[in-house]
Formats: C-alpha cells, sequence, structure tokens
C-alpha cells in the first residue's frame, strides 16, 4: 500500500494543512486533519502522509501529533497499522457514522456555528477585559479564584458544567447585567454543540493553563493580558467545532 502524500494529494492537501498558532496547536491540527479527512483528500484505504511530513506541515511535535491521531483512531476515522507498509490509514465510514455526521451537520446548519463562535468570543473577550479593568472587590475576586479552582479539581463528568459556571462568573463580574444575559444565552448554545464532540484531556489541559492565564490577568488588573488569553481559549474550542462539526 503507497502513502498518499502531499505530492498525490494534489495542491487540496497543500491548501488544508499549514503551520498551526503554538497555543492551539493540538486543536488546530485535530481541526485541519478531520477537514482532510471531510473533504476525501485521503480516499479511504490509503494511508495518511507519514508523520514527519504531516508533524513538519502542521509545524508540531511528534508528541502532539500522536495525540491528534489517537484521537481519529479512538473516533474511528482512521486505523494504525505496523510493519514495512504501516502507517496511519483513514478508514471507512460506516453507515451508521455517515447518518451521525449528517444530523450533526444539520444542527449545526440550523445554529449557525460560525455566527455562535463569533459572537461567543466577542462576548468572552469583552468580558474578560472588562473585568480586568475593574476594581473587583476582596469578595468577588475570591469568588474568582474559587470558579477556577472547581475547574481545576473537576472530575471529567463535572467539568463543562463548571467550566461554564467559570466563564459565567466572568460576565458577571464585568458589571454589565445585559452582557452577562447575552452571554448565557449563547454559552447554551455552545455547550449543545459541546455535547457534540469527544470531551479530549488534551483540550481540557490546554483549558486549564488558558483558564489560568485568564484569571491571572484580570487578578492582576491587566486588560489587554486578559483579553488576549481569553481570545486564544476561544480559538482552541473554536478549532475543535469547526474540526469536528464544521
Amino acid at each position: 500500500m503507497r502513502a498518499f502524500t502531499t505530492e498525490a494529494a494534489g495542491d487540496g492537501l497543500r491548501t488544508v494543512l499549514r503551520p498551526v498558532r503554538a497555543g492551539n496547536g493540538f486543536e488546530e491540527a485535530l481541526e485541519q486533519i478531520l477537514q482532510v479527512l471531510r473533504l476525501g483528500l485521503v480516499p479511504p484505504g490509503e494511508r495518511l502522509p507519514a508523520e514527519r511530513e504531516l508533524a513538519g506541515r502542521l509545524r508540531i511535535s511528534r508528541v502532539t501529533l500522536r495525540d491528534v491521531l489517537k484521537v481519529l483512531q479512538d473516533e474511528g476515522l482512521v486505523e494504525s497499522r505496523r510493519g514495512r507498509y504501516g502507517g496511519t490509514f483513514v478508514r471507512e465510514r460506516t453507515t451508521a457514522r455517515r447518518d451521525a455526521q449528517e444530523e450533526l451537520r444539520r444542527r449545526t446548519e440550523r445554529t449557525g456555528l460560525e455566527d455562535v463562535l463569533r459572537f461567543r468570543e466577542v462576548l468572552e473577550t469583552g468580558a474578560a477585559e472588562l473585568c480586568a479593568g475593574t476594581d473587583l472587590t476582596a469578595e468577588q475576586r475570591a469568588r474568582l479564584r474559587a470558579a477556577l479552582q472547581t475547574t481545576q479539581d473537576a472530575p471529567l463528568g463535572d467539568y463543562r458544567r463548571l467550566d461554564t459556571l467559570l466563564h459565567l462568573t466572568l460576565a458577571e463580574l464585568a458589571g454589565s447585567p445585559r452582557l452577562a444575559a447575552q452571554y448565557a444565552a449563547v454559552r447554551a448554545t455552545v455547550n449543545d454543540l459541546l455535547d457534540c464532540i469527544p470531551l479530549l484531556v488534551r483540550n481540557l489541559e490546554h483549558s486549564q493553563a488558558q483558564h489560568a492565564a485568564v484569571v491571572g490577568a484580570v487578578l492582576g488588573g491587566d486588560p489587554d493580558a486578559a483579553r488576549e488569553a481569553m481570545r486564544e481559549h476561544c480559538a482552541g474550542t473554536a478549532a475543535l467545532l469547526r474540526g469536528f462539526l464544521g
């Protein structure tokens, strides 16, 4: 079995696979390879480009790439084969999986994925910036620290609920009830979409580091840093949602 190389795939594969940003390397690499699979640039039964080629094109470490490939394998999208003609091969989609993906696509179209993601980023980054520029009381600062701590201690089954509470706390402490209400509404939609994709430990590790950076910037009174840390956090979630549902 030959490898389905970048040259064999033509311009499509070269266009899709591009260097990712360091802050969300795992999420953006997963998004791009999922797009390759959705577009059929590497057909079922063919082998993905070698790890060295993929890692080089995406500019990520081999360790990060293997984490990405493990997710794809767990989702039944690819399989790993050993030996001289081994590698990572694209699997044929089952009828059940095709039906599930079509339902997700219809749900995404109804929701308006890009609109939701853009609106969420505007609200989240604005709330973080406002919080960092606000003279929070000792009680408010303690609430924010406690909300962060609960996400760090959360078992997987409770993570998304406690993650939501942290973000709602930031929105509330921004000092605009209207912003908080709008954020609560858009977050409910985001959670519906997140429930359609797997909970990935590597992504949660990134999220926790980004949460800590946002809260640290808010408590340190640095609006620019708070906004940028939240923008990066939103971008990571957006990359996963676009990858699985786009």
